[in-house]
């Protein structure tokens, strides 16, 4: 039975995730808006996943759910919402109140439990078989179940995983390690021909794509240090670069020296491994980026409450920890200038008698928000332009190292207009 206090935390935590929840859909969320809409259970398949990076069960989902629920940004946002609400239970059973609290008011938690993408889906499978891992429980296939459930929603899962067999393995549960391993091994060989076919896509990808490496997250010391950066603070940034890097540097500083004041050996190693293990792979296929580790944090939240009660400032400590966290997320919830990029702003104001030309992969917000617009591939414009007046958007234009803009100026063109609506801008150039 649920106590009072617990009920209350948790409706808040709910409550505060319904701020700014309709904000525009970003690129990765209108791929998801996209897919699930237009495309049936056996197409996401056979049409979408073999040339995505993802597993399909996140999409599987999210056909169903919003068969019933439908497309608006709610709506397609909701499962995040719950999955990390259920996230919260789960920690707070396995470490109590402070853990919950540490998690479910985390800034980067609430960002992401913002969004249509799987990151809190395989989270919630990742921490259902920590309690089974943690708390010793005899469910064998329960914990399988969860370890196969987080890798068919997110191939990144498996740094975890493979901390958590290791450990089975170095306990000496010998039963539990080879039951979990062969069925594990067994749902790898089952999905393995999609895996393959996407490594090839990826491959390709990368070849074909200038910067896409960077954005993929090469193993460097900046993507790195990335990661207790937005464990902390979230996805917020702001200027003056001192003031942010100071206050950062002062509550990373804090959050470290708790965890090394009560820090439990078995949760610190399987914390610390899927880091070391995806820096590493990282150096051979690029992935290291803070957010495809999100599944940590609720390690990273029993670091921070495991025998606090012990410490003389235990409750100092927890509210410090708590009310910080709180205020990281407030700051993004309240301040629209933190929030994602303004799609639905920007198509609105696009100009409706004339093509739009952009990178066509690029393309799902302005499909998602307005799909009788005609977008027309940016690469391909210096055989199609014959107007005086065109419209550009220039999103992932860097990425694909397109220089358009030479291109444009040497046909001729100038550029007449710009206007940004939050980390994405249209153009419009006349000759």
């Amino acid at each position: 039975m649920l106590n009072k206090k617990i009920v209350l935390i948790f409706v808040f935590a709910f409550l505060i995730r319904l701020i700014a929840l309709n904000q525009s859909l970003w690129l990765d969320e209108a791929v998801t808006a996209n897919v699930v809409k237009n495309l049936e259970l056996s197409q996401i398949i056979s049409k979408f996943s073999l040339n995505d990076f993802h597993p399909p069960l996140y999409y599987f989902f999210m056909k169903l759910w919003t068969n019933f629920f439908g497309y608006s940004e709610v709506a397609l946002r909701m499962p995040s919402v719950l999955f990390s609400l259920l996230t919260g239970y789960v920690v707070y059973l396995i470490g109590g109140v402070w853990s919950a609290v540490f998690f479910l008011f985390n800034p980067l938690i609430i960002y992401y439990s913002q969004e249509a993408r799987m990151y809190m889906m395989a989270t919630f499978f990742l921490t259902g078989g920590l309690y089974c891992l943690l708390k010793k429980s005899k469910k064998i296939f329960l914990f399988s179940l969860f370890l196969i459930l987080s890798f068919y929603t997110f191939y990144g899962s498996i740094f975890l995983i493979v901390a958590m067999l290791l450990y089975l393995l170095f306990k000496k549960q010998y039963k539990y390690f080879f039951v979990s391993f062969f069925l594990f091994l067994f749902s790898f060989i089952l999905i393995s021909p999609l895996l393959y076919q996407q490594f090839l896509h990826s491959k390709i990808s990368l070849a074909q794509v200038t910067n896409w490496s960077r954005v993929l997250g090469k193993s460097n010391i900046k993507n790195l240090l990335l990661i207790p950066i937005k464990f902390s603070i979230g996805r917020i940034s702001f200027y003056p670069k001192w003031l942010y890097w100071g206050i950062a540097g002062i509550w990373i500083g804090f959050i470290l020296f708790t965890i090394k004041t009560v820090l439990n050996k078995t949760v610190f190693y399987l914390f610390i491994f899927p880091l070391v293990l995806g820096f590493l792979v990282s150096f051979f296929t690029p992935m290291l980026q803070y957010f495809r580790f999100i599944y940590l944090i609720p390690l990273m939240s029993l670091l921070l409450s495991i025998n606090l009660q012990n410490l003389a400032s235990y409750n100092l400590r927890g509210w410090i920890l708590a009310v910080g966290f709180l205020i990281f997320s407030l700051v993004y919830l309240l301040n629209p200038a933190f929030h994602r990029e303004d799609w639905k702003s920007l198509t609105k104001s696009l100009p409706k008698n004339r093509p739009i030309y952009m990178i066509k992969a690029s393309s799902d917000p302005i499909k998602y928000y307005n799909d009788k617009l005609i977008i027309k591939e940016l690469r391909m414009m210096d055989y199609e332009l014959r107007k005086k007046e065109i419209v550009i958007i220039s999103y992932t234009a860097n990425i694909y190292g397109l220089d358009y803009k030479n291109d444009l100026r040497k046909m001729g063109y100038k550029l007449k207009k710009e206007v940004s609506f939050r980390e994405v801008t249209y153009e419009q150039w006349t000759k």
